[in-house]
């Protein structure tokens, strides 16, 4: 699903070159469940901004699918990831002033889905997350971890086959974390592809695959490692 070939980022800071990702050939299947852990500043962010079409790289090429994603167009680039790739962030990006159901119907609108078959799908995916009694609260109405799933709902409302996270468990207390958890395990029955970048090693030890970077470098490991990499 996603090949990555000889790709790297640069950037130019007071007439000096910074490398934060060093040449990276990486193929990731379909329905793998990949960790990303490192320290700080290792290029965690910038890779995973990459994988989900919003950093165009300095060198090599990057393939999603059939299609090769920096050589489209920005507004094609814009329409393959509105299609295919979900995100989920530490903080949330939930729009306050929206309740949790306007909040899940918000990328189905942009993406000119019917409002009944919005209203629809936005409900249905707040029961799975076990949302379907909050749907008129509004974001400040709620916990963290109902926050976390309202924001996982959004994402899995537009039906993707690519899931990229970003600390999704940073700000969660040990039961929503495992609820949290317990969803993407769900998520990645279902053949989805997840890839994740975290601190947290009881969501990296989830992961089939670990990929560690330390200064911009990749060191690929098998599942089973998970903890040792965080560390």
């Amino acid at each position: 699903m996603l090949k990555l070939n000889n790709i790297s980022k640069q950037y130019h800071r007071h007439g000096s070159a910074v490398t934060a990702l060093q040449p990276t050939t990486l193929d990731i299947a379909d329905g793998e469940y990949v960790a990303i852990v490192g320290p700080s500043g290792s290029g965690k962010t910038t890779l995973l901004s990459i994988l989900g079409g919003m950093l165009a790289p300095s060198t090599g090429k990057m393939q999603l699918g059939t299609e090769s994603m920096y050589d489209l167009s920005v507004s094609a680039r814009t329409r393959l990831r509105g299609a295919k790739i979900g995100f989920i962030f530490q903080t949330f990006n939930l729009i306050p002033y929206l309740t949790a159901l306007e909040n899940v119907q918000m990328p189905l609108c942009l993406g000119g889905v019917p409002k009944e078959e919005q209203v629809d799908r936005a409900r249905q995916t707040l029961e799975r997350v076990g949302l379907g009694d909050r749907t008129q609260h509004l974001p400040s109405e709620l916990s963290i971890g109902q926050q976390q799933r309202v924001a996982l709902a959004r994402t899995l409302a537009i039906n993707p086959a690519l899931i990229l996270a970003d600390e999704p468990t940073g700000n969660l207390d040990p039961e929503t974390r495992e609820q949290v958890l317990a969803m993407f395990d769900e998520i990645h029955k279902e053949g989805r592809t997840l890839i994740v970048v975290t601190h947290d090693p009881a969501c990296a030890a989830r992961a089939q695959r670990t990929l560690r970077l330390v200064n911009g470098g990749i060191q690929d490991s098998p599942a089973g490692n998970a903890a040792r990499c965080v560390a």
